[in-house]
């Protein structure tokens, strides 16, 4: 079977890789490696947004995006268009 990066979950542009193995407890929490919070910057209180994909009706991946960066990616694409309105 030929790969191609429509039979692959992740997203196509980007570097897609495993950082770490995590284990979700009971209340559905998980804990990010310290070193993977440092590396990323992220501190006690940030918010982060989940974006989902979804192969064949599940959910395949999953992208944790601080969420101050995703309103600036909004704003980046939607703000010409307040111009126009």
């Amino acid at each position: 079977m030929q790969n191609n990066i429509s039979d692959n979950c992740c997203p196509p542009t980007g570097i897609c890789k495993v950082e770490a193995l995590i284990s979700i407890d009971e209340r559905g929490q998980m804990v990010l490696p310290k070193d993977l919070r440092e590396r990323a910057n992220i501190s006690a209180g940030d918010k982060l947004a989940v974006t989902s994909w979804e192969k064949d009706g599940e959910v395949c991946c999953m992208i944790l995006t601080r969420a101050n960066d995703l309103t600036d990616m909004v704003m980046a694409t939607l703000g010409p268009m307040k111009d126009i309105l």
